[in-house]
């Protein structure tokens, strides 16, 4: 075989970003496709930035939501990296929730309440929606990935165990695709990584459009 054709594009070697996000996932994913970035970490609880406001509005549907996150993560990032006088490079940032039966749910706040989540999804179907922003100091793009995860039947051993292994604690939906309770996913359609929080694909056309691959 031809070497020159069996590899792989190469991303552009003057191009690097800034992840405006602390998910190990999403710079594993990022790695993963050669993209160049260095971590732009916003503060968290009780300081978080006042800029990021994680409450849903009123009225405000779920796929409103992480639009409106991710896009508000991806402009304050760029106003950080004017502050502190970084050098100029594109933002990337990332929102994911999970929307059940119409409804956001969010991080568990303890085991019950985790118990509570991974109950209702036992047998059931829910939706994983990740918006990604990419923004420079000229222009704004984002792009949705919306998934559907169908859970089989969990026996109540099965979400005990799970929960006291820690895992579903600070995850949407109290669970992570990318662990053990890859086990409780009967079907997914859409986007696997996506439900890791940054859809490979989407992500993909954003930086194609900034110049990031040929």
């Amino acid at each position: 075989m031809n070497d020159t054709l069996s590899r792989s594009p190469a991303p552009a070697p003057h191009f690097r970003l800034y992840l405006a996000s602390h998910s190990p996932r999403r710079r594993e994913l990022l790695t993963q496709i050669g993209v160049r970035f260095d971590s732009l970490v916003f503060r968290g609880p009780p300081r978080e930035d006042s800029e990021i406001d994680e409450l849903p509005l009123m009225s405000e549907t779920p796929t409103d939501y992480v639009e409106r996150l991710a896009k508000a993560k991806a402009l304050h990032g760029l106003s950080l990296v004017e502050q502190r006088k970084m050098p100029a490079q594109p933002v990337l940032a990332a929102d994911t929730a999970i929307e059940f039966d119409g409804k956001i749910v969010g991080k568990p706040s303890n085991a019950a309440s985790a118990t509570e989540i991974l109950k209702r999804f036992s047998g059931r179907s829910h939706r994983v929606l990740t918006a990604v922003t990419l923004a420079d100091e000229t222009r704004v793009e984002s792009a949705l990935s919306v998934s559907e995860v169908v859970f089989g039947v969990l026996s109540e051993e099965e979400i005990r165990r799970y929960v006291e292994s820690g895992d579903p604690m600070d995850k949407a939906g109290a669970y992570g695709i990318q662990g053990y309770a890859a086990l409780f996913v009967e079907r997914l359609s859409g986007s696997h990584s996506g439900v890791m929080g940054l859809p490979i694909f989407e992500t993909g056309r954003l930086l194609k459009r900034f110049g990031f691959f040929p």
